[in-house]
């Protein structure tokens, strides 16, 4: 069976897993255990960021789109799951592994570029918890954006690592089930939904929609955090039967954390679909879309709105920052390890940075933009050393991608890349 079948296939997975080489027999619960760094990547597949093109989509073209939240699902599968390999395979994060096995001209450039996205995607995940707290408790940004700055660095600084994938759990749970709420209270047309989550359709107007769709699917943070975290159960790498069992216990995390991003985004842009868009109503900020609910829906759809937001950006902060401490740590040649002075100069480049830019802009919508704008620059130097370092027989050894899956990383790099691009084009000189 082909590769890409294998990672289409969860029940040859689960089967293979059951085999009588792994010990203990793998059964559902036990692939429970495993699920958590997968969650923490899923933080900043529904970021504020997220929120903002979600809202768009579903007020502005209907449930017409939501194939294009399929598709980039499907090509953040494939980035996560390969990136993971990469911690698994050599016990090292994307960072770590750039600084050791690329020349320093080339490293120290992309890594410094990486920690300045880092500090752009703190930018954005902290404004979208101040405009939370904006809408719930009418305090300004500014104030809203240092609280949560200080609420994320207590959390960062006080808790193990396991304590925060457990908190982090928990937020995107909430998130969920916040959505899943709302949506009990529109009436959606769900044989519309169906056929939109497969049948590819762009309406006249809605290209920018769907490069920002695609575009903010696969972050540059997401990646090099996702190496640096599936490392945190302490596997033995030395043994070649535990490496193989742990890639396919990692993929079952990635598939099952993924999906439950894909179901959060669509979830959005059929509760803005059917409470904007049927009703005529083009929403284009996350503070309308508040107060526009309240009306249609009712008080409670409003208000848990701005709850499940609140804890979008706390959640999607703490993975930022945790990302900038990886990179930061990697280009010392050392893990995450949140007492190491390495990883706290990350974490605090990440936030402090992105709070000052915070005052500095002013206009959360101006913050928004200019966080997308660095992302969009430093994403095709992320993903090309990705692909370089996971293609290498050198860094993966036997592990190494497949000419296949090669070919298929730089055909979904490409397509990313160019959206990513072209939606940069379209905000500088639109």
């Amino acid at each position: 069976m082909s590769k890409l079948k294998m990672i289409l296939n969860p029940a040859r997975l689960i089967k293979d897993l059951k085999r009588k080489d792994h010990v203990p027999v793998l059964g559902a619960l036990e692939i429970f255990k495993y699920i958590g760094p997968g969650l923490l990547v899923t933080v900043g597949f529904i970021d504020p960021g997220n929120w903002a093109a979600n809202i768009a989509s579903g007020s502005g073209f209907g449930y017409s789109l939501l194939w294009v939240v399929t598709l980039s699902t499907f090509m953040l599968i494939i980035l996560q799951h390969n990136v993971a390999h990469l911690g698994i395979a050599t016990g090292l994060c994307l960072s770590e592994a750039a600084d050791i096995y690329l020349p320093a001209y080339v490293s120290k450039p992309v890594l410094s570029f990486a920690v300045l996205a880092s500090v752009s995607t703190s930018l954005a995940e902290i404004l979208g918890g101040a405009i939370a707290l904006e809408m719930l408790f009418k305090l300004p940004v500014k104030l809203g954006a240092v609280l949560i700055t200080l609420l994320v660095l207590i959390m960062l600084f006080t808790n193990s690592y396991r304590k925060i994938e457990k908190w982090i759990i928990g937020f995107v749970s909430i998130i969920g089930l916040s959505f899943l709420y709302e949506l009990f209270l529109v009436d959606v047309e769900w044989s519309t939904a169906v056929k939109s989550w497969v049948k590819p359709s762009i309406p006249q107007g809605s290209m920018l929609i769907v490069m920002s769709i695609l575009g903010a699917v696969v972050m540059p943070h997401n990646l090099f955090l996702h190496s640096e975290i599936i490392q945190s159960r302490q596997w033995n790498l030395q043994d070649d039967k535990v490496i193989r069992k742990q890639l396919k216990f990692e993929f079952a995390d990635t598939l099952f954390s993924m999906i439950v991003g894909w179901a959060i985004n669509s979830a959005m842009i059929i509760l803005a679909a059917s409470a904007f868009f049927s009703n005529g109503i083009e929403v284009t900020e996350l503070q309308q879309a508040e107060s526009l609910l309240r009306p249609l829906v009712g008080p409670n759809a409003a208000v848990i709105f701005a709850t499940a937001l609140l804890f979008a950006g706390v959640a999607s902060s703490i993975t930022s920052a945790m990302a900038g401490g990886s990179i930061v740590s990697g280009m010392t040649g050392e893990p995450y390890n949140i007492k190491d002075n390495h990883t706290r100069a990350g974490v605090l480049i990440s936030l402090i940075g992105a709070l000052i830019e915070v005052f500095l802009i002013g206009d959360p919508f101006k913050g928004l933009i200019f966080s997308q704008v660095f992302l969009s620059i430093q994403l095709p130097f992320t993903v090309a050393i990705q692909v370089y370092l996971t293609s290498s027989r050198k860094v993966m050894g036997k592990y190494s991608n497949s000419r296949f899956m090669t070919t298929l990383l730089i055909l979904i790099s490409g397509v990313i890349v160019f959206l990513n691009l072209k939606l940069l084009f379209d905000i500088l000189f639109k």
